[in-house]
Protein backbone atom coordinates (compact mmCIF):
# COMPACT_ATOMS: atom_id res chain seq x y z
CA UNK A 1 0.00 0.00 0.00
CA UNK A 2 1.37 3.56 -0.65
CA UNK A 3 -0.18 6.61 0.46
CA UNK A 4 0.47 10.17 -1.54
CA UNK A 5 -0.66 14.07 -0.74
CA UNK A 6 -0.64 16.72 -3.16
CA UNK A 7 0.71 20.14 -2.25
CA UNK A 8 -2.63 21.70 -0.91
CA UNK A 9 -2.47 19.07 1.95
CA UNK A 10 -2.39 20.36 5.28
CA UNK A 11 0.78 17.95 6.04
CA UNK A 12 2.24 18.87 2.82
CA UNK A 13 1.42 22.56 3.37
CA UNK A 14 3.74 22.26 6.86
CA UNK A 15 6.22 20.25 4.81
CA UNK A 16 6.28 23.05 2.22
CA UNK A 17 7.22 26.02 5.26
CA UNK A 18 9.75 24.04 6.72
CA UNK A 19 11.88 23.00 4.05
CA UNK A 20 11.57 27.03 2.85
CA UNK A 21 13.07 28.05 6.42
CA UNK A 22 15.70 25.45 5.70
CA UNK A 23 16.66 26.85 2.43
CA UNK A 24 16.13 30.21 3.81
CA UNK A 25 18.59 29.22 6.76
CA UNK A 26 21.31 27.81 3.84
CA UNK A 27 21.14 31.40 2.20
CA UNK A 28 22.37 33.16 5.27
CA UNK A 29 24.94 30.23 6.52
CA UNK A 30 27.09 27.90 5.24
CA UNK A 31 26.13 24.24 6.85
CA UNK A 32 23.54 25.86 9.08
CA UNK A 33 21.92 23.06 11.93
CA UNK A 34 18.70 23.91 11.97
CA UNK A 35 15.14 21.69 12.62
CA UNK A 36 11.99 22.64 12.22
CA UNK A 37 8.17 21.59 13.00
CA UNK A 38 5.07 23.05 11.91
CA UNK A 39 1.69 23.04 12.93
CA UNK A 40 -0.78 24.44 10.71
CA UNK A 41 -4.86 24.54 10.74
CA UNK A 42 -7.56 27.12 11.10
CA UNK A 43 -5.49 30.24 10.32
CA UNK A 44 -2.87 29.91 12.29
CA UNK A 45 0.66 28.99 12.30
CA UNK A 46 2.91 27.56 15.10
CA UNK A 47 6.60 27.08 14.06
CA UNK A 48 9.44 25.90 16.16
CA UNK A 49 12.73 26.44 14.69
CA UNK A 50 16.12 24.91 16.85
CA UNK A 51 18.79 26.90 14.74
CA UNK A 52 22.19 28.43 14.31
CA UNK A 53 20.61 31.25 11.88
CA UNK A 54 18.66 34.11 13.22
CA UNK A 55 15.60 34.33 10.59
CA UNK A 56 13.54 37.46 11.39
CA UNK A 57 9.91 36.70 11.92
CA UNK A 58 9.02 38.94 9.23
CA UNK A 59 10.66 36.49 7.09
CA UNK A 60 8.70 33.89 8.18
CA UNK A 61 5.07 35.30 8.19
CA UNK A 62 6.20 35.94 4.12
CA UNK A 63 7.28 32.76 3.74
CA UNK A 64 4.22 31.28 5.20
CA UNK A 65 2.20 33.50 3.46
CA UNK A 66 3.53 32.79 0.34
CA UNK A 67 3.14 28.90 0.96
CA UNK A 68 -0.44 28.96 2.23
CA UNK A 69 -1.77 31.98 -0.09
CA UNK A 70 -3.42 33.73 2.74
CA UNK A 71 -3.09 35.87 6.16
CA UNK A 72 -2.92 32.81 8.26
CA UNK A 73 -1.77 34.06 11.41
CA UNK A 74 2.30 33.13 12.28
CA UNK A 75 3.19 31.97 16.00
CA UNK A 76 7.10 31.82 15.38
CA UNK A 77 9.44 30.54 17.83
CA UNK A 78 13.37 30.19 17.79
CA UNK A 79 15.79 28.62 19.69
CA UNK A 80 19.65 27.88 19.53
CA UNK A 81 20.36 24.18 19.08
CA UNK A 82 21.32 22.31 22.81
CA UNK A 83 25.13 22.67 23.23
CA UNK A 84 25.50 19.02 24.05
CA UNK A 85 23.61 18.19 21.12
CA UNK A 86 25.49 20.36 18.99
CA UNK A 87 28.85 19.38 20.20
CA UNK A 88 27.51 15.64 20.30
CA UNK A 89 26.87 15.76 16.37
CA UNK A 90 29.94 18.04 15.28
CA UNK A 91 32.20 15.30 13.62
CA UNK A 92 29.94 12.66 12.56
CA UNK A 93 26.55 11.50 12.48
CA UNK A 94 25.55 10.13 15.55
CA UNK A 95 22.02 9.73 17.40
CA UNK A 96 19.48 12.48 17.04
CA UNK A 97 18.09 14.46 13.87
CA UNK A 98 20.62 13.91 11.32
CA UNK A 99 19.43 14.80 7.91
CA UNK A 100 17.93 13.67 4.72
CA UNK A 101 18.65 9.91 4.39
CA UNK A 102 19.06 8.07 0.77
CA UNK A 103 15.98 6.46 0.05
CA UNK A 104 15.30 3.17 -2.96
CA UNK A 105 14.05 2.97 -6.34
CA UNK A 106 10.22 3.61 -6.27
CA UNK A 107 8.03 0.59 -7.34
CA UNK A 108 5.57 0.94 -10.29
CA UNK A 109 2.56 1.43 -7.47
CA UNK A 110 4.54 4.14 -6.30
CA UNK A 111 5.17 5.82 -9.67
CA UNK A 112 1.43 5.26 -10.97
CA UNK A 113 -0.07 6.70 -7.79
CA UNK A 114 2.56 9.67 -8.24
CA UNK A 115 1.38 10.01 -11.46
CA UNK A 116 -2.16 10.02 -10.58
CA UNK A 117 -1.47 12.93 -7.71
CA UNK A 118 0.44 15.06 -10.12
CA UNK A 119 -2.50 14.82 -13.09
CA UNK A 120 -5.27 15.71 -10.18
CA UNK A 121 -3.41 18.76 -8.82
CA UNK A 122 -3.05 20.61 -12.12
CA UNK A 123 -6.73 20.16 -12.61
CA UNK A 124 -7.74 21.40 -8.86
CA UNK A 125 -4.94 22.72 -7.77
CA UNK A 126 -6.38 22.15 -3.89
CA UNK A 127 -5.75 19.71 -1.66
CA UNK A 128 -6.10 15.95 -1.83
CA UNK A 129 -4.87 12.42 -0.53
CA UNK A 130 -4.64 8.86 -2.90
CA UNK A 131 -4.44 5.74 -1.92
CA UNK A 132 -2.99 2.62 -4.13
CA UNK A 133 -3.20 -0.53 -2.50
CA UNK A 134 -1.99 -3.29 -6.02
CA UNK A 135 -5.46 -2.48 -7.65
CA UNK A 136 -7.05 -1.07 -5.34
CA UNK A 137 -7.10 2.85 -5.83
CA UNK A 138 -9.13 5.50 -3.42
CA UNK A 139 -9.49 9.20 -4.69
CA UNK A 140 -10.17 11.75 -1.94
CA UNK A 141 -9.85 15.30 -3.59
CA UNK A 142 -11.43 18.40 -2.22
CA UNK A 143 -13.37 21.05 -4.60
CA UNK A 144 -13.84 18.40 -7.26
CA UNK A 145 -17.35 16.85 -8.40
CA UNK A 146 -17.22 13.12 -7.54
CA UNK A 147 -18.87 12.38 -10.84
CA UNK A 148 -16.26 13.73 -13.27
CA UNK A 149 -13.80 11.82 -10.66
CA UNK A 150 -15.81 8.92 -11.52
CA UNK A 151 -15.44 9.79 -14.97
CA UNK A 152 -11.66 9.92 -15.09
CA UNK A 153 -11.14 6.39 -12.59
CA UNK A 154 -14.00 4.14 -13.08
CA UNK A 155 -12.83 1.72 -11.10
CA UNK A 156 -11.68 3.71 -8.25
CA UNK A 157 -13.29 4.56 -4.93
CA UNK A 158 -14.04 8.20 -4.95
CA UNK A 159 -14.52 10.71 -2.29
CA UNK A 160 -15.57 7.92 0.29
CA UNK A 161 -16.02 10.23 2.95
CA UNK A 162 -17.99 12.43 0.58
CA UNK A 163 -17.50 15.86 -0.79
CA UNK A 164 -15.37 18.27 0.94
CA UNK A 165 -13.60 21.31 0.51
CA UNK A 166 -9.94 20.46 2.32
CA UNK A 167 -7.31 22.75 3.00
CA UNK A 168 -6.41 24.22 6.32
CA UNK A 169 -9.61 25.66 7.06
CA UNK A 170 -11.34 22.42 7.56
CA UNK A 171 -7.98 19.92 8.63
CA UNK A 172 -4.55 20.88 10.72
CA UNK A 173 -1.28 19.37 9.28
CA UNK A 174 1.99 18.95 10.88
CA UNK A 175 5.51 18.21 10.40
CA UNK A 176 6.66 14.38 11.25
CA UNK A 177 2.98 13.38 11.30
CA UNK A 178 3.54 10.61 8.62
CA UNK A 179 7.39 9.42 9.13
CA UNK A 180 6.58 5.60 10.08
CA UNK A 181 4.11 5.32 7.11
CA UNK A 182 6.56 7.45 4.71
CA UNK A 183 9.59 5.48 5.39
CA UNK A 184 7.77 2.27 5.52
CA UNK A 185 8.40 -0.58 3.00
CA UNK A 186 11.16 1.59 1.53
CA UNK A 187 9.57 4.15 -0.15
CA UNK A 188 12.74 6.88 0.43
CA UNK A 189 9.51 9.45 0.35
CA UNK A 190 10.16 12.80 2.08
CA UNK A 191 6.78 13.85 2.84
CA UNK A 192 6.24 14.90 6.03
CA UNK A 193 9.39 13.93 8.21
CA UNK A 194 9.78 16.93 10.67
CA UNK A 195 13.38 17.53 12.05
CA UNK A 196 14.49 14.70 10.38
CA UNK A 197 14.10 16.24 6.91
CA UNK A 198 15.60 19.82 8.39
CA UNK A 199 18.72 19.17 10.05
CA UNK A 200 21.77 18.85 8.04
Amino acid sequence: MFEKVNPMHPDKIADRIAGALVDEAYKRQENPKIAVEVLIGHGISHIIAETSVDIQKDVVREIVHRITGDDTFVDYMEVPQDVQLAKNQEKEIRCGDNGIFKGVPVTEEQKALTDITEFLYKTYGSDGKYIMDEERLIICQSNAETQHLKELYPDAEINPIGDWTGGTMVDSGATNRKLGADMDEGSGNRKACGALLCYR
